[in-house]
């Protein structure tokens, strides 16, 4: 049986090791979804953000840092967490079905040029994935977080944040340190290098 110190130096360095690993194979693709939100927001759009529990709570975080401020002083960003309205998700839950409860919003408050980010540790949550399908079929782009491979969002997204684990915890410790650059990024580009948005990257 490991101690306790074991668990927490196992956790640390494995962690680490993945979180590495990870930015050296993707910083890319961090890059070109901040890229993509930004000149979203830029020419009017908003972000939308939908998740499933812990992912629910990173839907949360991911718009008060928008709507709020991240790091620097700069206007409010549009953004909206679909997970928060509990009489809108109960209702469609209840007429619709739980995998619905995603998509009726993004078809209701999405609007082409918007983005929606998606997260689902397994890429395989039934209604992320619906969202997913609306968002698509309503113009908007999408940039999905997941773990495992990517699930059934792998094929579906434009940007895709994959962390190669298996391990929920180190899945969702990458998405919070990749939505943390993504709101950093997004004010670079807004508001710091703004001549970016016109170049073809």
């Amino acid at each position: 049986m490991k101690s306790a110190l074991e668990i927490i130096r196992h956790h640390a360095e494995e962690g680490a090791s993945l979180r590495l690993a990870f930015f050296a194979e993707n910083a890319h693709i961090v890059d070109a979804a901040a890229l993509t939100m930004a000149r979203s927001l830029a020419a009017g759009g908003k972000i939308l953000v939908c998740g499933n529990g812990g992912s629910a709570a990173d839907a949360q975080h991911m718009t008060g840092e928008l709507l709020g401020r991240f790091l620097m002083e700069r206007p409010s960003l549009p953004a909206v967490a679909l997970t928060v309205d509990t009489s809108t998700l109960t209702a469609i839950g209840n007429d619709y079905g739980y995998d619905e409860v995603f998509a009726r919003q993004v078809q209701g408050l999405g609007r082409a040029g918007d983005v929606l980010l998606a997260i689902s540790t397994s890429g395989n949550s039934g209604n992320v994935v619906k969202a997913i399908e609306a968002a698509r079929s309503a113009g908007l782009c999408v940039v999905g977080f997941t773990g495992k491979g990517g699930g059934r969002m792998a094929a579906l997204c434009d940007h895709l944040v994959n962390v190669p684990s298996s391990h929920t915890p180190h899945i969702q410790e990458i998405h919070e340190a990749v939505m943390h650059l993504l709101c950093q990024l997004i004010d670079h580009y807004l508001f710091e290098n703004p001549a970016a948005l016109a170049e073809n990257r």
